[in-house]
């Protein structure tokens, strides 16, 4: 069974690069007409440009202001008429300073990678349910959020990171048992290394971490940003209707192994 997103009308959040770039791309690749959201206009207008025939729009504003959430429906429901699929794929990482007191990294991070998207999640479920009110359909629209395998993993520096990925797979269980009876699905995403851009440059510079994180990762390889989009489209489509509260993990087995061997005798 094909996972079919063809007809459906998407919002992908974090759309301008990387992993949230390659989501949009291969949703509206596979026949979803996709909302590329990001704060970041130059580089969307650089992606997507200002052609208005297709079954691609793009929408530039920072989703941690109200407004801009609100705004954002609306350009969609303008475009589009409905939204049946909504990716927050937007997200930071920030090195953290774990025993200092001014660092605002904690903040920081649970404003950009937890609060908006439980605002802009809040606001396009309460929409999915208007427009589904009338459909015997068993799903009348999913939500699924972009975390990491951080949120199980502790590194020091990544500390604001990994508490709020940890944040925002809980907010999907309690979003999906919330908006069950709704018809409204809840899942995320959870990924380890992905060659996206911003990884690339950070191998460049640091040429030792490549191998670091490829006998880390049981399979041995990095995954490419479509991978993770291939998983987004399962969820996305109505082959995963009777999934729900679901953490899929895209890692290479990476999380699964403890970094010590031991040898047992």
């Amino acid at each position: 069974m094909s996972f079919s997103v063809a007809g459906k009308t998407a919002i992908v959040t974090g759309a301008a690069n990387g992993v949230g770039l390659a989501i949009a791309r291969h949703l509206a690749d596979a026949g979803a007409n996709v909302m590329f959201a990001d704060k970041d206009e130059a580089r969307l207008r650089a992606e997507v440009g200002d052609d208005d025939t297709s079954n691609i729009r793009y929408f530039a504003g920072d989703l941690r202001e109200k407004l801009n959430i609100a705004n954002l429906l609306s350009a969609t429901l303008d475009a589009f008429d409905q939204v049946d699929i909504l990716v927050n794929g937007a997200r930071q990482v920030i090195r953290t300073s774990p025993l200092d007191p001014d660092d605002e990294s904690m903040s920081i991070m649970l404003d950009q990678n937890l609060l908006a998207g439980l605002k802009l999640s809040q606001l396009v479920a309460r929409r999915m349910i208007k427009q589904g009110k009338d459909s015997d359909k068993p799903c009348i629209g999913t939500i699924i959020n972009l975390s990491s395998i951080a949120a199980q993993r502790t590194q020091s520096e990544l500390m604001a990171f990994s508490v709020s990925c940890a944040a925002l797979n809980q907010m999907t269980r309690s979003l999906a048992v919330s908006l069950a009876p709704e018809r409204v699905r809840v899942n995320a995403v959870a990924f380890g290394s992905v060659m996206s851009a911003s990884l690339q440059d950070h191998l460049r510079q640091n040429p030792d971490h490549r191998e670091a994180i490829l006998a880390a990762t049981p399979q041995g390889r990095i995954a490419g940003p479509t991978e993770v989009a291939e998983a987004v489209q399962f969820l996305a489509s109505d082959s995963s209707a009777f999934v729900t509260g679901e953490i899929l993990t895209v890692d290479g087995g990476r999380s699964l192994v403890d970094a010590v061997s031991t040898s047992l005798h």
